[in-house]
């Protein structure tokens, strides 16, 4: 099983969300960002450095939310979502060609990425 950290990115009453290149595995989804956990790493550091990496981001306050376990196929990965709020970003994206700040009502208007529906829905306190 793979472990991957994401970021439910909080500006003001908005929430940061990036749709993954159309070249990427899953391309064209919408996610909240982040990526996959290092050996040995802490799922906050790692969600700290792939914002970085991935966004030229910034984030603070990080507060554990949820833990999704997801099949791709092949893939099974175990999502480990955090909340936090944003800092500061340059925007620079590397696997993603789009982003935007919605409230929970407009994301349900996204092609979510399967693994990231059920944390949708738990924001939106929905079973």
């Amino acid at each position: 099983m793979t472990k991957v950290v994401c970021g439910i990115i909080y500006k003001d009453d908005k929430i940061f969300l990036c749709r993954r290149n159309p070249d990427k595995q899953l391309g064209g989804y919408w996610e909240f960002p982040g990526g996959k956990i290092e050996s040995n790493e802490e799922p906050e550091k790692a969600l700290k450095r792939e914002l970085d990496e991935e966004i030229s981001m910034s984030v603070k306050e990080l507060s554990y939310f949820t833990t999704v376990i997801h099949e791709y196929g092949e893939l099974t990965i175990e999502l480990i979502a955090y909340k936090c709020e944003f800092i500061e970003a340059e925007f620079k994206l590397t696997d993603h060609d789009k982003y935007e700040w919605l409230d929970l009502k407009q994301m349900t208007n996204k092609k979510l990425a399967p693994a990231d529906i059920p944390i949708l829905k738990r924001l939106m306190n929905i079973n």
